[in-house]
């Protein structure tokens, strides 16, 4: 880890809002000396001052005064709510990517990390970003809760089986810096760490092209629609549709049975294909099947990638030229809601997922 900040016990400042976070933490450092050493020196103060010099003595009687008891009132409220504006500040920019951010996605499993651009290059334990571009992360994991720790970059978030979390950053200084678990997730949790390479843009370009990407996110989602799950048996539209309308519904509100509405968002499309009686859709029938437990959540990462892209909405551009290739394989006669259950869907291809897969299993010999 580098040390290169003013304050050689934290590492290097190296996102676009870890000096807030330094900032905040050094107030609140501040603030507790600021009210500690006081509060220590009066306790000795009073104690030898008002000691007790003859037994039985009766001692004056006080009585309050309005304006100590304002000032002790009226300090701490303005204190603590600096406190609480600074974090809200600093909590609100942390925690709201913004909208040309370029996704990655990520799947934590016990003991190692999985990472896959938009473009289709995938990585383990590694993470390869360019300087100065906001990255948005959306994570997920495969067995246990784990949390996604880059002290450099001041950021940290859960991660939560069953569902989407999601962190950003925007990396300013070219470097390596560590990728920690920061969360127990069992035996060998101190061993699932890893390293974030910042390059600059023309080196990120060079890293992309000599690296083989394979299918994306979207491509790989259009494909489990398409062919093996059959999902477009239902939901690719025409007078033959038994299931909802995938096109054009991300970030929209959707209608629910009993009333309800619900903004189709990342967890929503996960929810929706492995329970999907949870949530019916308002004027169709719940004749969908679940597909939990035929899908990895890396197959999961494609499906909700492919129906996010008929709605246009597609992972930023990695290179600084041209356009990812999931955004230009969008199709709008298909999604990737399950078929009905009158066919029985295919088993999807599960992959790898034994300990031999995992470069950070106990006695696993990791994989180039």
């Amino acid at each position: 880890m580098e040390y290169n900040s003013w304050v050689p016990i934290l590492p290097d400042q190296a996102s676009s809002f870890a000096w807030q976070v330094d900032l905040l933490y050094f107030y609140l450092i501040l603030v507790s000396i600021a009210f500690t050493i006081p509060i220590a020196v009066g306790i000795f103060y009073f104690a030898i001052k008002y000691r007790e010099r003859e037994r039985f003595a009766t001692p004056d009687e006080l009585h309050g005064s309005i304006v100590l008891e304002t000032t002790w009132s009226i300090i701490p409220f303005v204190v603590s709510m600096t406190i609480f504006l600074g974090g809200a500040y600093v909590y609100f920019n942390q925690y709201t990517p913004p909208q040309d951010a370029m996704e990655i996605y990520v799947v934590g499993k016990q003991w190692m990390w999985k990472l896959q651009h938009s473009t289709g290059q995938r990585e383990i334990n590694e993470l390869h970003v360019p300087v100065g571009r906001p990255i948005k992360l959306t994570m997920t994991t495969e067995d246990v809760l784990h949390d996604f720790f880059i002290p450099a970059f001041r950021t940290k978030a859960d991660i939560v089986p069953g569902r989407y979390t999601y962190l950003w950053f925007t990396p300013t200084k070219p470097g390596k810096y560590h990728l920690f678990c920061a969360e127990y997730c069992g035996l060998n949790h101190s061993g699932m760490g890893g390293w974030v390479y910042v390059m600059e843009q023309k080196d990120f370009d060079n890293w992309l092209a000599g690296n083989t990407s394979g299918q994306t996110p979207v491509e790989l989602g259009k494909d489990l629609f398409m062919n093996k799950l059959g999902c477009a048996s239902c939901h690719a539209g025409g007078p033959a549709q038994r299931g909802a309308k995938l096109e054009g519904i991300y970030g929209k509100e959707v209608k629910l049975v009993g009333g309800r509405t619900v903004i189709a968002d990342d967890n929503y499309i996960r929810n929706s294909i492995l329970n999907p009686t949870a949530d019916i859709v308002e004027g169709y029938q719940p004749i969908m099947p679940t597909f939990k437990g035929q899908v990895t959540d890396e197959q999961l990462n494609g499906l909700v990638a492919y129906i996010k892209s008929l709605s246009g909405v597609a992972g930023s551009s990695t290179t600084s030229t041209t356009s990812a290739p999931a955004a230009n394989t969008a199709s709008n006669s298909a999604s990737s809601t399950p078929p009905s259950n009158t066919t029985t869907p295919r088993r999807a291809d599960r992959g790898t997922n034994s300990q031999g897969s995992n470069p950070n299993a106990p006695g696993a010999t990791r994989r180039p």
